[in-house]
């Protein structure tokens, strides 16, 4: 990346910074919470996919790293990354092959992955190796998404993986973030606990989503005996729509900082009132929430594959306006190469991204 403010144009436009200083502050908060909460984090590297944001979370005393598919599982372990999570069930054999081929090189190598049925513990125990794979057993809840939908069933799946070869079974899985009230989450978090209290598993893992109901997993599971596990991925860069309305923080002490922020160029101002701007859905994420403008009297109607239409008075082509973003999850994935700014937009280092 060149020397200099992103803003004088060296880069060209569209172009989405990242500002180091909410980065780091981010990564800090949400480790201390974990700390002080008696918590661990296995940040959910679908977010980023950045081998530099990884090394800054691992940094601050992430347990491991997060990941959704086998293929990420492989793209973080190509960071240097020795714990991995994946928090689904695999089922593909080329994952599954890798996965037991890197567990026999790398005695240090440590992986843990989902079982929701007994078909899909067959699934892992015909791809085992020499070391077995660590599951836990995923509890879903109705209307979500995986994850048995019982305790009996959970029970039922939890007995499999003990009793089959090349399967080891550390512990309890959950997804919270599907549900609307602290009230629903908490009974969530009794079924989760009820859960891992039937297992006959040492030092059980208990491993809960985290991004929107980190402050009652908080309160609610400190007397658990589990090892809890944090699978927050979204507070990173925090954003300024989605997450700046649900993070727990709007309810404890402490903030998260919107990291991520677009830039662009307005192309034409064809009416008056109305612009074009040179950003569209393959520059930011419209997936929860359009973008948010920086200028409080720019309004964005609408995006398209390349331009996004604002109304405002005064704008003229040429003209540079700033952008927040809503959900991060779906703005790394946009861009390979992103810089990393100071506070008076210059260009300090590069966040890569490997999707």
């Amino acid at each position: 990346m060149p020397e200099g403010s992103v803003l004088e144009g060296e880069l060209g436009f569209p172009l989405m910074v990242v500002h180091r200083d909410a980065l780091e502050h981010n990564i800090a908060t949400m480790a201390a919470f974990a700390r002080d909460h008696g918590l661990e984090l296995a940040p959910h590297a679908k977010t980023h996919l950045s081998p530099e944001i990884a090394e800054r979370q691992l940094r601050a005393g992430a347990w491991g790293l997060t990941v959704a598919t086998s293929r990420q599982a492989m793209t973080v372990r190509g960071f240097g990354v020795s714990r991995i999570m994946v928090a689904n069930q695999v089922v593909d054999a080329a994952g599954l092959r890798w996965a037991a081929a890197e567990l026999e090189r790398d005695p240090d190598f440590e992986l843990l992955s989902f079982a929701d049925s007994v078909a899909g513990v067959d699934i892992l125990a015909r791809h085992a190796g020499s070391r077995p794979f660590r599951v836990l057993a995923e509890l879903g809840h109705a209307g979500g998404r995986a994850g048995c939908r019982t305790l009996d069933e959970l029970l039922a799946v939890a007995r499999h993986a003990q009793e089959t070869d090349g399967i080891e079974l550390a512990g309890v899985a959950g997804y919270e973030g599907a549900l609307k009230t602290a009230g629903e989450v908490r009974k969530y978090l009794d079924s989760l606990q009820e859960a891992v209290e039937h297992l006959r598993v040492r030092t059980p893992i208990l491993s809960v989503g985290g991004s929107q109901w980190f402050d009652v997993i908080g309160r609610h599971l400190v007397a658990t005996q589990a090892r809890i596990l944090l699978r927050s991925g979204a507070y990173v860069t925090h954003d300024d729509g989605y997450y700046r309305e649900r993070t727990p923080f709007n309810r404890v002490d402490g903030e998260l900082r919107p990291a991520l922020e677009v830039w662009a160029q307005v192309l034409s101002t064809p009416e008056p009132g109305l612009a074009v701007v040179g950003m569209g859905k393959r520059d930011a994420p419209y997936d929860e929430g359009l973008p948010i403008p920086r200028r409080g009297d720019v309004t964005v109607v609408a995006m398209q594959d390349q331009h996004t239409i604002v109304r405002a008075d005064g704008l003229a082509p040429g003209d540079l306006l700033a952008f927040g973003i809503s959900h991060p999850c779906t703005a790394f994935d946009k861009w390979r190469s992103l810089p990393l700014i100071d506070w008076n937009y210059r260009v300090v280092g590069t966040i890569t991204t490997h999707f």
